[in-house]
């Protein structure tokens, strides 16, 4: 098969597969291929197994000739972010704490995706126990981003965002704590979808901040979107914050188009800071929608200006605790000292990274006797508040719409010293993780400088489809939102 057929949608691929027209095995060896001529480029993987790549595909293969009813995800290749165990799959979190481990189970959503005939590429690079915003926390080395190799991918899940824009895989998994589905998913030009908490479960999904965490996919188009929501979405028993609520989404629904869908931005929150030509497209996709019959109205979100420092007092706090395992008596890297007490604070010091320490230090002072009223008890008292706003805008709107991120992907190591600066580069997408409503960027088209742009849908809880709906009927229209960058070794050959 030719390198254009790596651009095709996932739902073409599994759909050529089910009917037989392709093998999986064909299937997963264009994509291996592909990813042998691009890794060193971008360095999207942290763990490859070409071999039980194979494997996996010629099990579908197997499946399909005996009759079995599978997904329209049989064959389909889907990278998994490094934070989501995979039964005796190196699994790292892009830590030196966690090298080598090898869990002796699947997360849910890997579970489901066997159980659909889905193929594994890999295990995808990411900021350190998903902390950051650039990829460049990892421990082992920054991913790239593929429209331009001097810039961040987004992060914390830059390398599944990057692989699905590369052509690498058509579909992977992230997970998004305060934006780390959607911020890449925005520099690299592809769909991002963060569900409503609880719909899909977090079983086998490493721990950073509990009441935030989410695990979302990462596309290339709307359609693929849903279909890969389709199959993580709903109750899992082992996960008591998933709900039954959670429903898949009719791929007919994201053809209804708009006529009648009350959009609203909220112009309040969109203040200084922002790129103008993010701005400018602002515009264009809101009167795009005008045009197809949504109604664009105004909308408050009166306290979303403090969810910075909300959140990075109630993420840290959650991190303090839930990173509190990792002392090398159990598993992973582990100090070689005479002493107990030195050898926890020296695996501790040598096997977190900075960003990771700092936010253990901020979390544990959040929390500490004497100061958990002042910080960690009155950041839970506004994230109500944040939640309200969401509840009382979405009485008057179907959706609100609002940049996803306030730049375009800088330029590695610009931000990489200065933490603050890296934390507002989440400004637009951490309200929605705070009040725990469904959250998608999609692409929304270039900067003059070829750069991606991407905008955001927040919805009310469990209405997934409304947001994907809106995405598909501007995707539909415009040809921008398919592109996907030539990358060095094209330009060269």
């Amino acid at each position: 098969m030719s390198d254009a057929f790596v651009l095709e949608s996932a739902e073409a691929i599994g759909r050529s597969v089910l009917s037989r027209e392709r093998s999986a095995g064909d299937v997963a060896r264009t994509f291996l291929d592909r990813m042998d001529r691009t890794a060193e480029q971008l360095r999207t993987y942290l763990h490859r197994d070409r071999e039980q790549t194979l494997a996996m595909a010629s099990a579908v293969d197997a499946r399909i000739a005996r009759g079995e009813r599978l997904t329209p995800l049989a064959g389909v290749p889907v990278a998994l972010k490094d934070n989501l165990c995979t039964r005796c799959v190196p699994t790292t979190c892009g830590s030196k704490i966690l090298e080598g481990y090898l869990p002796p189970y699947d997360a849910h959503v890997v579970e489901r995706l066997r159980e659909a005939g889905a193929v594994f590429t890999g295990k995808t690079n990411c900021d350190e126990f998903a902390m950051g915003s650039s990829t460049e926390n990892s421990a082992y080395f920054p991913t790239k981003n593929p429209w331009d190799l001097e810039r961040v991918p987004g992060g914390s899940s830059g390398g599944s965002a990057a692989s699905v824009a590369a052509g690498e895989a058509p579909l992977a998994l992230g997970s998004d704590t305060g934006g780390s589905v959607r911020q890449p998913a925005a520099f690299c030009g592809v769909f991002g979808l963060k569900p409503t908490y609880g719909a899909v479960s977090r079983y086998g999904l490493v721990a950073f901040a509990s009441s935030l965490d989410q695990i979302g996919p990462i596309a290339r188009t709307a359609r693929d979107t849903a279909l890969l929501y389709n199959v993580i979405c709903g109750r899992d028993e082992r996960d008591m914050t998933s709900r039954a609520e959670a429903a898949a989404v009719p791929l007919e629904d994201l053809e209804r188009g708009v006529s009648g869908l009350r959009l609203g931005i909220p112009r309040d929150l969109i203040g200084e800071g922002v790129d103008p030509e993010i701005l400018a497209s602002l515009d264009r996709v809101a009167k795009a929608l005008a045009k197809k019959g949504a109604e664009i109205l105004d909308v408050s979100l009166p306290h979303a200006r403090y969810s910075i420092a909300t959140y990075y007092l109630i993420a840290p706090a959650e991190a303090s605790s839930n990173l509190a395992r990792y002392d090398g008596v159990r598993y992973g890297f582990r100090a070689k000292t005479d002493d107990l007490q030195a050898m926890y604070a020296v695996t501790r010091g040598r096997g977190f990274g900075r960003e990771v320490r700092r936010r253990i230090l901020l979390g544990t002072y959040a929390l500490s006797a004497g100061y958990y009223d002042a910080y960690y008890l009155r950041a839970m008292k506004v994230r109500t508040l944040i939640r309200r706003d969401f509840e009382q805008a979405l009485t008057r709107a179907d959706a609100i719409l609002l940049p996803t991120t306030p730049t375009p992907p800088f330029k590695i190591g610009e931000k990489v010293d200065d933490p603050l600066a890296m934390y507002l580069n989440d400004i637009f997408s951490v309200p929605a993780s705070l009040a725990g409503v469904p959250a998608l960027s999609f692409p929304a088209g270039m900067t003059k400088a070829n750069l991606p742009i991407g905008l955001q849908l927040v919805g009310r809880p469990f209405e997934e489809a409304t947001l994907l709906r809106v995405a598909r009927t501007w995707e539909s229209e415009n040809a921008d939102a398919a592109r996907v960058p030539r990358l060095l070794s094209e330009r060269r050959s």
